[in-house]
This record gives C-alpha cells, structure tokens and sequence, in this order.
C-alpha cells in the first residue's frame, strides 16, 4: 500500500509526500490498527500521521511532537492511492 497525500500547512506552501511500507507500519503500531483497515476509509489523524511519518522518511524537518504537527495543517488529502501492489505481481515457480 502506498499514498501520496498533499499537505497545506498554514504558513508555507503545499508539498506532496509518499508513503512506504514504513510509515504504514508505524501506522499500524501507533493506533493497533490493520493496513488493510484504511479500505474501509482513513480517519483525519491517520492520514496525518502518515503524512507526519513520511516527513520524516523523506528528511522533512517537522515537530518533534505530532500535535505540534497536526496544529499546522490547514489542509490534508490523498492524492494518489496504490492499495495493493502485489496483486499484479503475482508469480508462481515452475
């Protein structure tokens, strides 16, 4: 699974940041939660740490608090969703 989701925070301008198995998996350990969950819809605050986690992936400097984060997003979404990869490489052996 991979995202690319765009953040406008309040007082610079809008970047675009992709996501990778990673930032999916702190995810997954922050809020107890299945990858495949986020089919269903992804909550504001998860989309957000993603986003946070990707940042950090990616040698964006952010808050070293997450909230700190969060109270300088005015805007958040996805861009771009690839949400499962494997299915079209799907191989078998001879």
């Amino acid at each position: 699974m991979q995202l690319a989701i765009k953040v406008t925070p309040i007082d610079a301008d809008p970047y675009q940041i992709e996501t990778n198995l990673f930032t999916i998996v702190a995810l997954e350990r922050k809020f107890k939660i299945k990858a495949s969950e986020l089919a269903q819809g992804i909550a504001l605050e998860h989309l957000a740490f993603l986003a946070y986690e990707a940042c950090k992936q990616h040698e964006i400097v952010v808050p070293v608090v997450f909230d700190d984060y969060l109270k300088n997003i005015l805007k958040i979404e996805v861009v771009s969703s690839d949400a499962n990869p494997t299915d079209e490489g799907v191989t078998t052996e001879p």
